[in-house]
C-alpha cells in the first residue's frame, strides 16, 4: 500500500480523539493533533501559544465579519502587519498538514484537513458523530465536576466553534457529508468498531 492519509473530524464528545489514537496504534502510523501547533510554530517562528489560542477557533471579530477568509494558500511575510493574524496562523498550519501528506502515512485530527487534502489521492476522510445523549454521557465521564447543564453548554459551544472555524476558512459546512468518505456513529459502532470499520475500508480508498 502506498503512502496514505486519514483525516478525522469529530463532534464534541463523540470519542473522535480516542478513535484516532486507537487507529494510530492498529495501523502503526502516527497521528497529529496539537503536535501540528508545535510544528507550525517551529516553521513560522511564531510562539506556540498564539497557535494554541487560535486552534480550531476564530475570534469574535472574524466571526462577525461579513465575508469568510477562505484559505488560498498564501503565507504572509514576517514584515507584514498581519503576520500573526489568525488567517496567517491557519496558513502555516495548512502548510504543515500538506507537507506531512507529502512525506508520510499518518492520521490528522480536525483542523480542516479533509478540505486541505481533498484533491490528493490516497486520502480517507472520516467524520465521527454520535447522538447527543451519548455525547453528554461521554463528556460527563471525564468532567465529573460539571452539571448536566454545563456539559450540554460545553458541547453546544464547542461544536459551534468548530463549525464556525471550518466555514470561515473553507466556505463549506463542517457536517456536510459531501466533505467526507465515511460518516460513523460511534455510539452504534463503539470506538473499537469505528477503528475496525476504518481499517477495513482503507483499501477501498488508497492504492
Amino acid at each position: 500500500m502506498e503512502r496514505f492519509i486519514i483525516t478525522v473530524a469529530r463532534e464534541t464528545g463523540s470519542g473522535g480523539h480516542n478513535i484516532t489514537r486507537k487507529l494510530s496504534e492498529v495501523l502503526g502510523i502516527p497521528y497529529y493533533d496539537r503536535d501540528l501547533l508545535r510544528k507550525a510554530s517551529e516553521v513560522s517562528g511564531i510562539h506556540e501559544e498564539l497557535f494554541g489560542a487560535a486552534d480550531e477557533r476564530i475570534g469574535l471579530r472574524e466571526m462577525l465579519s461579513a465575508a469568510e477568509k477562505v484559505y488560498n494558500g498564501e503565507i504572509l511575510p514576517p514584515d507584514s502587519d498581519d503576520y500573526i493574524s489568525t488567517r496567517n496562523l491557519f496558513s502555516f498550519q495548512a502548510k504543515i498538514i500538506k507537507e506531512l501528506a507529502e512525506s508520510e502515512s499518518c492520521i490528522i485530527l480536525g483542523r480542516c484537513a479533509n478540505y486541505l487534502l481533498m484533491d490528493r489521492p490516497n486520502v480517507l476522510k472520516v467524520f465521527i458523530h454520535a447522538p447527543l445523549e451519548a455525547r453528554l454521557a461521554r463528556v460527563a465521564s471525564y468532567s465529573l465536576a460539571w452539571s448536566q447543564r454545563e456539559i450540554a453548554k460545553h458541547i453546544r459551544v464547542e461544536d459551534h466553534r468548530r463549525a464556525a472555524y471550518y466555514h470561515y476558512y473553507t466556505g463549506e459546512e463542517w457536517r456536510d457529508a459531501a466533505g467526507y468518505d465515511l460518516s460513523l456513529d460511534s455510539e452504534r459502532l463503539g470506538e473499537d468498531g469505528c477503528v475496525e470499520f476504518i481499517r477495513r475500508a482503507l483499501p477501498l480508498f488508497v492504492k
